[in-house]
């Protein structure tokens, strides 16, 4: 190989990893850009403090969906798989979780919402997602996710899905053992 075509192979190289390392940044943004064009992954906004009157005369389906992350052993599941509200009104799920294993662990749930057009919509006015939760070998807890589906979520939407993931984070936020465990709540 003569230093001409080295050269360009050196080039192309320096090139293509500089091209590699903008689509890596840019990534978020076409992912976030897909999901919206495609109606999926909508993310659910912090705590809401507002106040709404329920509207009787409109119902809305929400479904609910839990699953663990890979790495995830609890048992994760929502107390009913969907339930009809009314817009405005304050509604209440409970997730139960329950820690399988012999090792504290803790947890970090992300929700999501389809479609996603109505996360915009989606109050949560409390929610276990906000916090991490740590149990101990065994134990189970209950939590709830109390929400508001606003009155002002277009009419077109009759259904939507609220979905939890619950991932592992022992590992970047390793729990504290009880020298002996209060027991299963």
């Amino acid at each position: 190989m003569d230093g001409l075509s080295l050269k360009r192979l050196v080039t192309r190289l320096l090139m293509l990893t500089v091209v590699m390392f903008a689509f890596g940044f840019a990534l978020v943004p076409i992912y976030d850009v897909m999901c919206k064009a495609f109606g999926i992954n909508g993310k659910t906004g912090g705590q809401y403090a507002g106040t709404q009157v329920s509207d009787p005369t409109r119902s809305v389906r929400v479904q609910f969906m839990s699953t663990n992350a890979g790495d995830m052993s609890w048992e994760f599941h929502s107390s009913a798989d969907q339930i009809e509200v009314n817009p405005g009104a304050v509604n209440q799920m409970i997730f139960v979780a329950r820690n399988p294993t012999n090792q504290p662990m803790s947890a970090q749930a992300i929700p999501s919402i389809t479609p996603a057009e109505a996360a915009a919509y989606f109050h949560k006015t409390e929610c276990f997602c906000f916090t991490q939760q740590v149990l101990q070998p065994g134990e189970r807890i209950e939590m709830p996710v109390r929400f508001i589906v606003d009155r002002d979520l277009p009419e077109s939407v009759k259904h939507l899905t609220l979905a939890y993931t619950l991932f592992d984070i022992t590992a970047r936020h390793p729990p504290v053992a009880h020298a002996a465990t209060e027991g299963a709540r």
